[in-house]
């Protein structure tokens, strides 16, 4: 009996020291992943830019923007559902932060192209930054508005609140790393590098 009640103190004392760090978590360090979803032209390429961000957890590829109830790729490329190719970007906010993401997207897109992004031509290819709170989206039109007077010139990227993302099918998720080859060819032939270079230069990418 006496070890018995041991045990059980010995349990209880865990709990409180389990209870105590989650409550003593420093102000700022979030549990769980968060989400933000961007379009930036071919979500291949998107996805394989945000897989290296750290604390980056998973990226999907997908569609967002439009009225089609889960539409399929075909669709989406053909241009009839006003969803533009998107890609949802899960994140350890303890390691990173939104602001950091918005950051990086910048120099991962071509800013001043509105209905196209390098190769791909369309409304289903245009930039957009999706918002999903009222904090994001004034992180975002403050992050455009930057952009806007370091270069002295109208950005085409929108600006618009998240109704529903779409996941796109399996064959397109991690496309860059299921086949390389060809995701390659097709990133050198886009010319997606060579004008992000020519916009941000070799060291702001």
């Amino acid at each position: 009996m006496r070890n018995a009640v041991g045990v059980m103190l010995a349990g209880a004392a865990c709990v409180a020291l389990l209870v105590g760090s989650v409550a003593a978590r420093p102000a700022g360090q979030t549990a769980g992943v968060a989400k933000a979803v961007f379009a930036a032209g071919c979500f291949w390429c998107v996805e394989s830019d945000f897989d290296k961000v750290p604390g980056v957890v998973a990226t999907t590829s997908g569609f967002a923007g439009g009225t089609e109830s889960n539409p399929s790729y075909d669709q989406v490329s053909a241009g009839r559902t006003g969803h533009a190719e998107s890609v949802e970007v899960a994140y350890d906010p303890g390691k990173t932060s939104y602001e950091q993401l918005l950051d990086y997207y910048w120099h991962h897109v071509d800013p001043f192209t509105g209905d196209r992004q390098f190769c791909d031509v369309g409304r289903q290819y245009r930039p957009v930054i999706f918002y999903q709170t009222e904090q994001e989206k004034r992180l975002a039109e403050a992050s455009k508005a930057r952009i806007e007077a370091r270069f002295n010139r109208p950005v085409a990227v929108q600006i618009v609140a998240l109704t529903t993302f779409y996941k796109a099918e399996d064959y397109h998720q991690n496309f860059y790393r299921k086949n390389p080859t060809r995701y390659h060819e097709y990133r050198a032939g886009c010319g997606r590098d060579r004008r992000v270079e020519q916009i941000w230069g070799a060291a702001g990418r």
